[in-house]
């Protein structure tokens, strides 16, 4: 007898080599993994068997690659108990960690095993983790990868930590280089330090000063240098958190060209607006920044088209304190919405017309390729058994008490959302009351 049988009027199944619509189905669930999807067939049952309303679709467990656990080291920011938790009721099932904010950030294999002792026990949900390139450990990034690292990440600009130092325009061409040879891949924080250097400094409370400290310029030009790289060095790169919509047309013509390259965006960028930010309202500040409604439309325009790959929260929480008292300039930039992203993009996705299979593409099945991770963000015979139950019409409202992640500070609060996660299953079992994630490593399908 299966594990675990779900009888779905709708799921949305994104089975290679794409999503497909919604249809109903039998999912059959033993040992972890999916077994058999079938037509809708109530005579199959499990040891345990549900039958989802015609109010639910059923989804695969969405995979984020862009994760600031910050534990350990700055575990009073964030840990992986409560990222991890966070991540479960917002129907994410497998998260990347990024290599800074911990102390030590992950820049060599003993780092990562000490990342990897700081998670164990923890975890509600599968969790991978990023290496980092810096400087000081050029020439030694393969180690990373073998280790289990999924890949590097680098930032151009100053990252916010000293531990973690930009890499520069000739860094970055070495570390592609060295990726290269190997097949790993090189994410990149894309703003140009010198673009930077002649912008207005951010400073008080006024966020449209503060939007001047971080121009589109910043972006696009790194993003050139980027895509520079990868084609004089074949690797595979990877630019996170894009908010500028003027780096599209770069990025559309490197694609047509071959250049291996993805990107990614965030919800911030694609609900938020600047003409919307209040003055001294810190927490929506990030780096890159939330830009204009225009900028935004084109970034979904992107999304749209193809040129823009996936979707994930770069959650980057920290105490409330640290995001100061309305001063731009002064607060730590970062976005918690790692719990929030599935209904974010849905309400805004369905407004604007796409689909629940649009949204599994960008936020599971995108991300778990560029991971590797062969048998996540997608529900067919073979794949982990993640599954998420999700209501796309419940509408709910943002409110602190609701987050799971360890400071619920959000930009969202008192926000009126559409879709709910009502129950997330991790490897065919709830996720109720005991952390059961897994450590994944590069190479684990």
């Amino acid at each position: 007898m299966p594990d675990l049988v779900v009888h779905a009027q709708r799921a949305v199944l994104g089975a290679p080599p794409g999503s497909g619509a919604a249809r109903s189905a039998t999912v059959v669930v033993s040992r972890g993994a999916v077994t058999d999807v079938r037509p809708l067939d109530l005579t199959v049952r499990g040891r345990s068997t549900v039958d989802l309303g015609d109010d639910v679709v059923l989804l695969p467990g969405l995979v984020d690659t862009h994760v600031h656990v910050n534990e350990p080291g700055r575990a009073e920011w964030e840990g992986f108990a409560t990222a991890t938790r966070a991540a479960a009721a917002g129907g994410v099932t497998t998260v990347l960690d990024m290599p800074l904010n911990s102390i030590p950030p992950t820049l060599d294999p003993e780092a990562l095993a000490e990342k990897r002792r700081a998670a164990a026990g923890q975890c509600w949900v599968d969790v991978g983790f990023w290496g980092g390139a810096v400087p000081g450990n050029l020439g030694r990034l393969g180690a990373l990868l073998d280790a289990g690292a999924f890949g590097v990440k680098c930032f151009l600009p100053d990252s916010g930590v000293p531990e973690f130092p930009a890499l520069g325009a000739e860094g970055l061409v070495a570390a592609s280089e060295e990726l290269a040879a190997v097949d790993g891949v090189l994410l990149v924080h894309a703003e140009d330090p010198g673009v930077l250097a002649a912008a207005p400094e951010a400073g008080g409370r006024s966020y449209a000063r503060f939007l001047e400290s971080r121009p589109a310029a910043a972006e696009d030009v790194a993003v050139a240098s980027v895509l520079d790289a990868a084609r004089r060095t074949g690797a595979r790169v990877h630019v996170v958190h894009l908010s500028s919509a003027g780096a599209l047309v770069l990025l559309e013509e490197a694609k047509a060209d071959g250049v291996r390259v993805t990107v990614e965006t965030c919800p911030h960028y694609l609900v938020l607006a600047a003409e919307e930010v209040p003055d001294g309202a810190t927490e929506v500040k990030c780096c890159p920044p939330v830009r204009g409604a225009a900028n935004r439309d084109a970034l979904w325009r992107g999304l749209a088209e193809g040129v823009v790959d996936m979707v994930v929260s770069d959650h980057s929480p920290c105490p409330a304190d640290l995001k100061g008292d309305g001063d731009f300039g002064a607060a730590w930039g970062g976005i918690a919405g790692l719990q929030l992203g599935l209904p974010l993009m849905w309400t805004e996705a369905r407004r604007r017309g796409h689909t629940l299979a649009d949204v599994v593409r960008w936020m599971a099945t995108a991300p778990a390729a560029l991971a590797r991770l062969a048998t996540k963000g997608a529900i067919f015979a073979g794949s982990a058994a993640d599954l998420v139950a999700f209501a796309p019409d419940e509408g709910w409202v943002v409110e602190p008490a609701l987050l799971h992640h360890r400071h619920p500070v959000s930009p969202y609060s008192g926000t009126g959302l559409r879709g709910a996660v009502r129950s997330t299953w991790l490897a065919g079992v709830p996720v109720d009351g005991t952390p059961r994630g897994r450590l994944l490593a590069r190479g684990e399908a």
